[in-house]
This record gives C-alpha cells, sequence and structure tokens, in this order.
C-alpha cells in the first residue's frame, strides 16, 4: 500500500495494476486509481495461464514483484515487462531472484516493511526514511456502517486472540492471560473488549472461554465480520492487543495504536512497523529458554517452534504495556 500511494503521488497518471489474490482483495477494494485483477490461488496454473491472457497483449515499464513466493514468481513469467523488480538475492525467497532482471539494494537485518521501501528507492521515489511512509487502507462506508451496527460503544479494545493456522505455528498467547487483561480494561479503565478473529475451531473456544471466565462485558463478533468491516472496527478502537498476525498490521495502516504479543518472532522484522516500542517482545527470553541459544546465534527472523513459547509472556508483561501505552495517549 504505500508504495502504491507513494507512486500515485510522484506520477499521478501511471497505470497500476496489482494482481492479488482474493482475500487481499476484498480488503483493498475502493482503492481509487487501481486495477486489479485478481488470482485465486485455488486455480494454479489455469488460473495463471488467465490471468496471462487477460494481461496478454500490455507491456508494462516495471513489473514490481513484491511477494517473494514461488507462486508469484510463476504467475510473473507470463507477465510481459521491460524490468521485473525483485528483492536482493538475500531476500529472495523461493529462488525469486531467478525471475527477476533488476534487485533492489541489500539489507541487513531487516524489517519487511524496510524491504518495501527499498523498491520506491529503486524507483527514485522514497521519502528521507522509511517511518514516513503512508498507509491508507480504503474502508467504504458499508464497512464504517457494518463496524457501527455491530459495535456502538464509544470506547473498546480491540482483541483478536489467535494468529493464522499453520504448522508448527505457535503464536497464540494464553486464555488465561487475555481473560485478565478484559478485566482490567474493564475494572479500571471502564473499557470494554470486543474479540474478533475468523471462523476457525480455535478461535471460536477462545472467544467462547474468554467471555465466560471473564465476568465482564465482553463483545464476540469472532467470524462475525468482513474484512473491511475488521479494518473499520480496528481504525474506531482505543487500541487493539494481538500476537503476530493481520490486526497488528492492519492497526499500523490506520493509525490505531496496538500492543503486539511476540515470543516466537522477532519483532525487528515483522513487528507492527510504526508500534514496536509498544510489543510486549519476549522472544530473546523465548529463544533462550526453548533454543539454548541468543538471538544473534540465530538467522534473522528465525522462529521459536516451542507449543509453550508464548506462555514466556506474562500477564503483568501485557498489563503494563497496556496501562503506559493508555497513560501516554
Amino acid at each position: 500500500m504505500p508504495v502504491v500511494l507513494a507512486i500515485q503521488k510522484a506520477w499521478p497518471e501511471t497505470r497500476i495494476t496489482w494482481i492479488t489474490s482474493k482475500a487481499e482483495h476484498s480488503l483493498l477494494k475502493g482503492l481509487a486509481g487501481v486495477e486489479f485483477v485478481v488470482y485465486d490461488k485455488k486455480t494454479g496454473l489455469k488460473g495463471m495461464r488467465q490471468i496471462w491472457q487477460q494481461l496478454r497483449g500490455i507491456e508494462f515499464d516495471v513489473l514490481l514483484h513484491m511477494q517473494a513466493a514461488l507462486r508469484a514468481s510463476l504467475l510473473s513469467v507470463g507477465i510481459n515487462a521491460k524490468v521485473k523488480l525483485g528483492f536482493d538475492r538475500a531476500r529472495a525467497k523461493d529462488w525469486q531472484w531467478l525471475f527477476t532482471n533488476h534487485k533492489i539494494p541489500s539489507r541487513t537485518n531487516s524489517h519487511v516493511v524496510e524491504g518495501f521501501y527499498d523498491f520506491l528507492q529503486v524507483l527514485g521515489i522514497a521519502p528521507d526514511n522509511p517511518q514516513e511512509m503512508q498507509w491508507q487502507l480504503p474502508i467504504s462506508t458499508d464497512a464504517e456502517q457494518e463496524a457501527l451496527s455491530k459495535c456502538d460503544f464509544e470506547r473498546y479494545v480491540l482483541i483478536s486472540p489467535c494468529s493464522s493456522q499453520r504448522a508448527r505455528n505457535f503464536r497464540n498467547w494464553t486464555i488465561e492471560g487475555y481473560v485478565a487483561v478484559v478485566q482490567h480494561l474493564y475494572q479500571e479503565y471502564g473499557i470494554t473488549a470486543v474479540i474478533t478473529g475468523g471462523n476457525r475451531d480455535i478461535e471460536h473456544q477462545y472467544a467462547r472461554e474468554i467471555c465466560d471466565q471473564a465476568g465482564t462485558p465482553v463483545l464476540n463478533l469472532v467470524a462475525n465480520t468482513s474484512l473491511q468491516g475488521l479494518v473499520a472496527l480496528i481504525k474506531n478502537a482505543e487500541l487493539v492487543i494481538a500476537p503476530d498476525s493481520g490486526p497488528v498490521h492492519f492497526s499500523n495502516a490506520v493509525g490505531t495504536p496496538v500492543v503486539g504479543l511476540f515470543a516466537t518472532s522477532n519483532v525487528q522484522r515483522t513487528g507492527p512497523y510504526l508500534w514496536q516500542d509498544w510489543v510486549v517482545d519476549r522472544y530473546p527470553q523465548a529463544v533462550e529458554q526453548f533454543m539454548q541459544k541468543q538471538v544473534s546465534d540465530l538467522s534473522w527472523g528465525q522462529r521459536v517452534r516451542h507449543p509453550q513459547a508464548m506462555e514466556v509472556i506474562t500477564t503483568e508483561d501485557v498489563i503494563n504495556k497496556i496501562d503506559r501505552l493508555i497513560k501516554y495517549l
């Protein structure tokens, strides 16, 4: 998003075509000045061929290959572009470097966001530093109305307790911890918690048990929002609490304060970029306890793959960060 906005500002006459998947398109639709081409991952090579046919006869000046995944690289093969700009060799995962003819400059131990900033540097339209990049996720009137119809609290904290489902992806904090946080928010500040998430069993379980155990008002909106509706809820929230997952980055993109809960992944690589100082960061402790190493011994961004790693984060850690942030705001 910051790259697209920067291009539109610097070169307002530029035609921008954005190839994205179905879920991401539901988040981005409504963005002015962009032609979206939607790829359904389930269609595989057949879907790629359909996109190649759709774009046949168009020669792009530049293809910004900003998704370092093999599927995206295969899709790029059938796109006619003079320049195919991708990541430097170190960051070009899944052999992406084989599919591009120009690379962004190398940067070691960088945040993911800084990789996108480096594309703007090559284009010559980067701001002075990455933190000056602009995010403006489109939020439709329908999404705003959806959020208001489901949550009309004047003040609330949005909690998205679960991360996405992946193999050995141990990024969820404890239900007991969330219960204590919900109670603290209501008893100390009179702020109600709103629980959000997808339609997986574990997310329903988390929401149900938090509601049952908290003994305070809690609004359960798990599997009850659209993606843009979720972003609207995040935009209107006092703050957001979540592990390393989409909502921490949505919060970053709409300017909502966020307390990220990180123990299995490196904040300096994937934390909410503008709110890294407010993350509960127990990654170094988890690395030492479960891997018997120091962060400096690991490859950049290496995860802690242990089911108990998030338990390194204490309730006091989270409440202290919340208290400081609320006073700061």
